[in-house]
């Protein structure tokens, strides 16, 4: 689990990077929480989803948003880190020559980043979105969402209140030719304080059903 450096559209990026060696392998890449309050690239979500990818075969990079640890910059509310985002697939993606797949995961304002990138890469063909602050930001620049993934969210949470979730859901599954899942972690708050493990057994299941084949 090595300690990379490399270029973004601001300066030097800090990450965390598992590449499967000898074998042409899926990327993945993870997206934290909000660095205004206190997210990185280490939130325990963030490093179980990590730890997670990394299990399932793929070639994994979890990093730090503008202004977060080493990496340089300011935060930019959203707009900053979405190319900050997309500089950081472009890396992942020229570790693993040839690579066969590529998925994004991302938490709260993570998952809100991960989704706007889907919009602008159509080589991701799954996502993982835990608590995406659906009450907090426009979701509507997926018209239509280009690929098919699952929303994970605490029915107990309290910041990004569940309504707002099943509103965006139901307005997901709609669409055509994708299938969107949704799972709610039941006594989970936004945070996930002691369900964790339920948290990531549920993508695991869900990675399970999707990950069919001889490679995976």
């Amino acid at each position: 689990m090595p300690e990379i450096i490399y270029s973004g559209p601001e300066g030097r990026l800090e990450g965390r990077v598992n590449v499967v060696e000898g074998k042409r392998s899926p990327v993945a890449m993870i997206l934290h929480p909000l660095p205004q309050f206190g997210g990185n690239m280490n939130n325990p979500i963030i490093y179980n989803l990590y730890q997670t990818f990394i299990k399932k075969g793929f070639s994994v990079l979890r990093f730090n948003f503008r202004g977060v640890g080493k990496s340089q910059g300011d935060f930019d509310h959203g707009i900053g880190e979405l190319s900050d985002a997309a500089a950081s697939l472009d890396w992942i993606q020229s570790q693993v020559s040839d690579s066969k797949g590529c998925w994004v995961a991302g938490y709260s304002f993570g998952a809100w980043i991960a989704m706007q990138l889907l919009m602008r890469r159509p080589e991701i063909e799954g996502f993982i979105s835990i608590s995406p602050p659906a009450n907090m930001y426009d979701f509507n620049f997926l018209a239509p969402c280009p690929s098919s993934g699952i929303i994970l969210h605490g029915e107990e949470d309290k910041v990004v209140p569940k309504e707002d979730i099943v509103r965006l859901v139901e307005k997901l599954q709609l669409q055509r030719n994708i299938e969107v899942d949704y799972k709610s972690i039941s006594g989970a708050n936004h945070f996930f304080e002691n369900k964790t493990d339920k948290l990531i057994n549920q993508v695991n299941k869900y990675l399970d059903s999707r990950l069919v084949g001889p490679d995976i």
